[in-house]
């Protein structure tokens, strides 16, 4: 017998593991519930569905859409009619409540990209990368009303290299919460599902991040806080400092020899050097407000003005 499945999701992180859903034989999929589609462009006027919701159309799945599915009281009396065995979520963007919670028989399990205790919250990829842990991973864990609080009945841990990007570890993660939730339907279905306590003295937190959490403070930092900034926020929110005031996105650096004092500004031979804490860095891969992303050289090579970061 199959286990009547319902799953929730939003971006194209998402997507792996309904694909998996989708196309495993001891799952019956009966309905994906998202965010409502979104106005994109200049003019604001086309919609745009989330990932996916494409899926579910291209997949002839049934769905719904909502901006709050704790209100959608007509459709959640239509979902407990159908005596859900589980409630799958992977980035869905919203609170269930204690309705929702108590429907499936199973539980309502969420895939989070972190070794929970660590990194409850919406960011959990990136700030891995800022504090410059060693390793990340995938939990499953059954739902409760506090954030990312309930039991644990999956845990599995991968390995960070040290210049890996956000963006990097996002497409791993995005792969291995599908593969997660495939050994987690295997212990179902083998009546192997262990649950164990997350420990409250080891929570942290990863709140949602700003654009201005890129902004890079040479003055005050030392090398690894900087490098950990770049890589953990590329690709988003990015990182950037000022060029006479205007903004200059830094993608890339790399040490130098030079000695200069924290904050200090120096160009050697065409090339944009900074002073850390304990380092000299030269800002190797750069994009002027208004122009190209280029390198230092070519950008110094066209620059007149004059070279004053902050």
């Amino acid at each position: 017998m199959k286990l009547k499945t319902l799953f929730m999701g939003t971006p194209d992180f998402s997507v792996p593991s309904l694909e998996l859903l989708a196309s495993h034989p001891a799952i019956d999929l009966a309905m994906v519930v998202s965010m409502p589609d979104r106005a994109v462009g200049r003019s604001h006027r086309e919609l745009k569905s989330p990932e996916v919701i494409e899926f579910a159309k291209n997949k002839n799945l049934s769905f719904f859409q909502t901006n709050n599915i704790n209100k959608e009281h007509a459709f959640l009396d239509q979902l407990e009619e159908k005596k859900f065995d589980l409630i799958i979520v992977l980035a869905f963007a919203q609170f269930l409540g204690k309705r929702i919670l108590d429907m499936p028989r199973l539980g309502c399990f969420n895939i989070h990209t972190s070794l929970l205790p660590k990194y409850r919250g919406a960011a959990p990829i990136q700030y891995a990368l800022l504090n410059g842990d060693k390793e990340s991973g995938v939990s499953i864990q059954k739902m409760v009303k506090k954030m990312d609080a309930g039991d644990l009945v999956h845990s599995f841990p991968i390995n960070l290299s040290e210049n890996e990007t956000g963006g990097q570890l996002y497409t791993r993660l995005k792969f291995q919460a599908a593969l997660s939730l495939n050994l987690f339907i295997q212990d179902i279905l083998q009546g192997e599902l262990n649950y164990s306590s997350q420990d409250e003295n080891l929570v942290s937190f990863a709140p949602v991040l700003k654009k201005e959490d890129g902004f890079l403070d040479f003055k005050n930092s030392h090398y690894d806080r900087i490098h950990n900034q770049i890589r953990a926020l590329d690709p988003w929110p990015g990182t950037y400092c000022l060029l006479d005031q205007k903004r200059l996105k830094v993608f890339s650096i790399e040490k130098s020899s030079k000695k200069l004092k924290p904050g200090e500004v120096f160009t050697l031979h065409q090339e944009l050097l900074v002073g850390l804490l304990d380092e000299t860095i030269r800002l190797k891969d750069i994009q002027l407000e208004g122009k190209k992303r280029t390198t230092d050289y070519d950008l110094l090579q066209g620059y007149r003005g004059q070279t004053l970061i902050n």
